[in-house]
């Protein structure tokens, strides 16, 4: 079986983290993992940093050569001006991603948590204790890297099963199924 590498990116407007894994079936193994920082332009200049996200990631996807990358989900959150900031950010992320024509999986925070820790409401320092564990690290890497490097661990995890059920068709939905109190699923 041939090694898989995965670019995990974690976007934010301040810092983004990104990870490289290899998988080998189950096995993986570490590669990279650091931060893009936009922290030498001023906060109000949103192009600039903007730009430095978008050929942040360019440059790590041409120095890593990775087969598919894997990026955070962004949500709502208390202040829907940092939420449309950090989507934003993503966004930058993603266009420099597909611009380089990689494939692009998408995992919420909560996916990625639960695939790396076991559950969903785990801290940051919990998830850099075990993305030091399962790569076998000699230390605990940055809360960006780490998230960054659990988006590739989970894409490393669920990917080949996203694979599997795409290749196999269209599921069909049982009747029962599709609603429920007035609702369609």
């Amino acid at each position: 079986m041939a090694a898989l590498r995965i670019l995990g990116i974690d976007p934010g407007l301040r810092t983004t983290g990104f990870g490289v894994i290899e998988a080998e079936g189950p096995r993986l193994h570490y590669i990279a993992s650091g931060t893009i920082k936009t922290d030498a332009v001023a906060i109000g200049e949103l192009p600039a940093r903007l730009k430095i996200i978008f050929e942040g990631v360019r440059e790590v996807a041409a120095s890593y050569q990775p087969h598919c990358a894997s990026v955070e989900i962004v949500f709502v959150n208390v202040n829907p001006q940092s939420t449309l900031l950090l989507g934003q950010a993503r966004g930058a992320a993603l266009a420099a991603l597909v611009s380089g024509d990689l494939a692009v999986s998408e995992y919420t925070a909560l996916q990625m948590k639960k695939a790396v820790v076991g559950h969903g409401q785990a801290r940051k320092e919990q998830v850099q204790a075990m993305v030091a564990r399962l790569l076998a690290l000699p230390g605990e890497p940055g809360k960006d890297a780490a998230d960054a490097l659990g988006l590739a661990i989970c894409h490393a995890h669920a990917g080949a099963s996203f694979a599997a059920l795409a290749r196999s068709g269209t599921l069909s939905r049982k009747a029962h199924a599709q609603y429920k109190k007035g609702r369609s699923y």
